[in-house]
């Protein structure tokens, strides 16, 4: 199979991939996994549970951050592992293209 093909067929099950859940199980919850851990915590102890540490941020401006923020520091987490993997993936692919004379 040609490079062209082997790209295109693995784009095209990645979009089956994420796609089929959302067609295959109409009307469920696709929650994140905090908010089921946090469920399972409390079913399996009941509600002697209590949390040993707390967001430091949450500590720091004295109450719980608005949504939005969470959502901005994620995206903030998420920009910097991209752009350290897409570093590292250059920085290989310049190194093969070239010989090792990269750097």
């Amino acid at each position: 199979m040609k490079k062209r093909t082997t790209v295109i067929v693995l784009i095209l099950l990645t979009i089956v991939i994420v796609f089929a859940p959302l067609f295959l199980l109409p009307g469920a919850e696709f929650e994140g996994s905090d908010g089921q851990g946090t469920e399972m915590v409390y079913e399996v102890t009941g509600d002697e549970y209590e949390a040993w540490a707390e967001p430091i941020l949450e500590r720091l401006i004295g109450g719980e951050l608005p949504g939005e923020m969470e959502s901005l520091l994620f995206c903030i987490q998420t920009g910097i592992g991209v752009g350290i993997l897409a570093y590292f993936f250059g920085y290989f692919a310049g190194r093969k293209k070239y010989g090792g004379a990269v750097g």
